[in-house]
């Protein structure tokens, strides 16, 4: 067998069993598999925070070196989102998806076993292309398995199972790092994945019924040209599963290989002006780098950005398509979603340190900032429920901002103590679990229905680049004005940036 037939036979989707696929309940089998990578991507977001102080005494380490074993994965998942996503839809989303869990149980494995920090550095780099190939391709496969009445429940269900893996991080990594090893921490995740690709293989719908299609040279791969010629997908059968054929439009090829080329300029500008931008806050938080590093990585970061702008009013098929960042609502829609997880994961890296720098056991630190995913998962769900049912969404964006900015505002003036931060964590998780979904309501809101994939994608960079700054911007404070002063330094300013969030959320017309 030559190496040709072979891929293709490694990359021909097999059918479920005819037993499950004939199930008429069988698309919550497949709902449930795609929670099981939900569920694992959260709960890696949220963990990583409390072994921040454990891995900076075991590997005698500052903390702006150790926030690169979270800034890593953000950063290489930011990257990837895009591009994973185009070659799903010419290999196959449940193969990739499937991929998406080995890799990542791999990269776990090996960054439990990591004997220096640039090693678990460079394994949580790789856990982050498993994740990409997992997060890129959830919603698309709910969407393929799961019949249009049932497509509200199913995602639901879904940010449930984010909801949960987010909530649980904190304590579990608490439990962990007290009672056996950081290792554990990343060592949890193998049986995970494990579990994910056996439910995968046999209970996810195909998304494609025979090998893909040729794609032409690597060198067009790698432009984004290879694929079927313009005009092919109207001539194409309508898509099929195991559950019958597929909605319009889905599964069809991708217009970036019917036409156009991928923008590979825009990406790579995009991830080298966000990593110059993090490696400057890191530098001036005390990453051992000269003097002039930050001020010359803030210069690149500039350049890059500005380079981007360029790039993406002239690119063919622009990653963060210029035409819809100003639509009405959606820039500051955008803009809110990042201020949102900015709000949301800078309490999960800041209270551990403020809890056990207060003589809080680690275990007991992990319970209670679990408090804050928790209410931000109850309040995602089911929180509307408890709001006036006239509200629309401004007024739960800005009524989510109001409680979050009050519950940080009370978090930097009580004193630090268990009992002391536990409302305001409540009270914080809860705004935010109102005011990120009916955001996300607002933006995709605006978008043209037809450029629906484009807007989740830039909304998705917004959530990792608030992500992303909020693990770096508690660090800086930290390093600049030691744990106590600092600390309560940074939660002041969430609580203005608060402010910020309910003034840049206004009405959007329907696109």
């Amino acid at each position: 067998m030559n190496a040709t037939a072979l891929a293709a036979r490694l990359l021909t989707e097999r059918p479920r069993p005819r037993g499950i696929a004939g199930w008429r309940h069988a698309h919550w089998l497949a709902v449930g598999t795609v929670c099981l990578g939900a569920f694992l991507g959260q709960l890696t977001a949220s963990v990583t925070a409390l072994v921040f102080p454990a891995l900076g005494r075991h590997f005698d380490a500052g903390f702006a070196a150790v926030e690169w074993v979270a800034l890593a994965y953000l950063l290489v998942l930011v990257a990837l989102l895009a591009p994973v996503g185009w070659l799903s839809d010419l290999i196959g989303r449940k193969t990739m998806y499937l991929g998406g869990f080995a890799v990542f149980a791999l990269a776990s494995l090996g960054a439990g076993y990591a004997g220096s920090l640039g090693v678990l550095v460079a394994c949580r780099a790789v856990q982050a292309v498993g994740g990409a190939m997992m997060q890129a391709n959830s919603v698309a496969l709910v969407a393929r398995g799961v019949p249009e009445h049932a497509m509200r429940r199913a995602l639901g269900i879904q940010a449930a199972a984010q909801g949960l893996g987010l909530a649980l991080g904190p304590s579990l990594g608490g439990l962990l790092v007290e009672h056996a090893s950081w290792r554990w921490v990343f060592w949890i995740n193998v049986p995970i994945g494990v579990l994910g690709i056996l439910a995968g293989w046999f209970l996810l719908p195909r998304t494609r019924t025979g090998p893909p299609p040729a794609v032409g040279t690597g060198k067009q791969l790698a432009a984004g040209t290879g694929g079927p010629p313009a005009g092919a997908a109207a001539r194409l059968p309508a898509p099929r599963t195991e559950d019958g054929p597929l909605a319009p439009g889905v599964g069809s090829p991708p217009a970036t290989a019917s036409g156009g080329r991928f923008d590979l300029a825009g990406l790579l500008l995009l991830t080298g002006s966000t990593t110059a931008l993090l490696l400057a806050l890191s530098t001036a938080s005390g990453l051992p780098l000269p003097g002039w590093a930050a001020a010359a990585l803030l210069l690149a970061a500039a350049v890059l950005a500005l380079a981007l702008v360029r790039q993406e009013r002239r690119a063919a098929r622009p990653i963060l398509a210029p035409g819809l960042v100003n639509t009405p609502g959606v820039r500051s829609g955008l803009v809110v979603s990042l201020i949102g997880y900015l709000l949301l994961f800078c309490p999960l890296v800041l209270g551990p340190v403020l809890l056990t720098g207060a003589g809080v056991p680690v275990a007991r630190a992990g319970l209670v900032i679990t408090l804050l995913p928790a209410a931000f998962a109850l309040a995602a769900t089911v929180g509307g429920a408890l709001l006036p049912r006239g509200w629309s969404d401004v007024a739960r964006c800005r009524a989510g901002a109001v409680l979050a900015g009050a519950g940080l505002l009370l978090f930097a003036l009580l004193p630090v103590s268990g009992a002391a931060v536990a409302v305001p964590l409540l009270l914080a998780g809860y705004g935010l679990g109102l005011l990120l979904p009916a955001n996300n309501a607002l933006v995709m809101r605006a978008i043209p229905a037809q450029c629906s994939a484009v807007g989740g994608g830039m909304v998705n960079m917004a959530r990792s680049l608030g992500t992303a700054l909020g693990t770096a911007l508690p660090v800086l404070g930290v390093h600049l004005a030691g744990p106590a002063a600092g600390g309560r330094t940074v939660l002041l300013a969430l609580a203005a940036v608060a402010v910020a969030a309910v003034a840049l959320t206004r009405p959007v017309r329907q696109a």
